[in-house]
């Protein structure tokens, strides 16, 4: 079939939604139309399409008047892996294909996990806090016991890089299909049982109203106290009060976190100058890495549209993921 694809917002709205860490608009809109035209598709006004790329972020309402008033169209390709603000709304339960990035940034992200917990182990923050020769032990990642929370690329792409360390490595997952190289994969049912024996927890899922706070008071008492939790997923998936505790108290060794909650983290609060805590600024992926993996995603999609295919990174209604 064709494939005739608009791009919201227009090159009129401009730059009102560029991001500072991001490359300006005009320039995504720019590439993302070259990815369209390689998927041999062409670029049209929404009145004539019959897929939308949609580049606004947080704006569902404005998304649900776009298909309101334009009824050809039958995909809409997101341009973020994380989509709960567009789920809690409903929208996903239209009859349209809606398809997101999952998946597509698991490189960048997976190193930026395996950064954060060698980091962790090895008391990098603590080390560059303290002006003064400061010598500390260094724990080996080697041989550690590693879950990851979540079952996508994140998952499967950290489990790729973890094999040099030998680690003994759980995967918890909704689905039950196996990740290559974890040595189990097991249902969420198993958090519980298997928080006790992790040495390295790291959340790399989606933020469903299921995963919200997944990792609170209780979760984090579980686990050995030399554990180091890692977030790369969404900041609510942990508590935040429950995790500062959790470092003052010595219930856990020390976090990585690119993701907060809230985002972005106040100026004073505790976590900030604790030298067990390592934050980075949700910044686990390049701007031009981000544009690139996504283009190469939107090129594909619109190839399958036209070849009847089925597309990546499809939602799913029910999980909203």
């Amino acid at each position: 079939m064709e494939a005739r694809i608009a791009i919201a917002p227009s090159a009129e709205a401009g730059k009102a939604y560029g991001r500072a860490n991001s490359p300006g608009l005009d320039h995504l809109r720019s590439e993302v139309e070259k990815a369209v035209s390689g998927g041999g598709g062409v670029n049209v006004p929404p009145a004539e399409a019959n897929g939308l790329v949609w580049l606004i972020p947080g704006e569902p309402e404005q998304l649900e008047r776009m298909l309101d008033g334009h009824p050809g169209i039958g995909w809409v390709q997101f341009p973020w892996a994380g989509v709960e603000k567009f789920a809690t709304s409903g929208l996903f339960h239209r009859p349209v294909v809606f398809t997101c990035a999952k998946g597509s940034f698991a490189g960048q992200v997976s190193e930026h996990a395996l950064m954060l917990t060698l980091a962790c182990l090895r008391s990098v923050v603590r080390q560059a806090r303290t002006p003064h020769w400061h010598a500390v032990d260094p724990r080996s990642l080697h041989g550690q016991r590693v879950t990851i929370l979540g079952g996508g690329g994140i998952a499967s792409e950290l489990v790729r890089l973890l094999q040099p360390f030998d680690c003994r490595i759980r995967v918890i997952r909704r689905r039950p299909e196996k990740i290559e190289g974890a040595g189990e994969t097991l249902p969420p049912t198993a958090l519980h049982a298997t928080l006790p024996e992790t040495d390295i927890l790291v959340v790399a899922l989606a933020l469903t109203p299921e995963t919200r706070h997944i990792i609170g008071a209780a979760e984090l008492a579980l686990l050995p106290p030399q554990a180091v939790v890692v977030n790369v997923a969404r900041g609510a998936h942990i508590q935040t009060d429950a995790l500062a505790e959790a470092l003052r108290a010595g219930t856990i060794s020390a976090a990585g976190l690119d993701v907060t909650d809230p985002e972005p983290l106040p100026e004073g609060h505790p976590l900030w100058s604790d030298p067990r805590a390592l934050i980075t600024s949700h910044c686990a992926d390049s701007a031009e890495y981000v544009t690139r993996m996504l283009c190469e995603r939107i090129e594909r999609n619109v190839r399958h549209l036209r070849e009847g295919r089925p597309l990546e990174g499809v939602i799913d209604p029910a999980t909203g993921y």
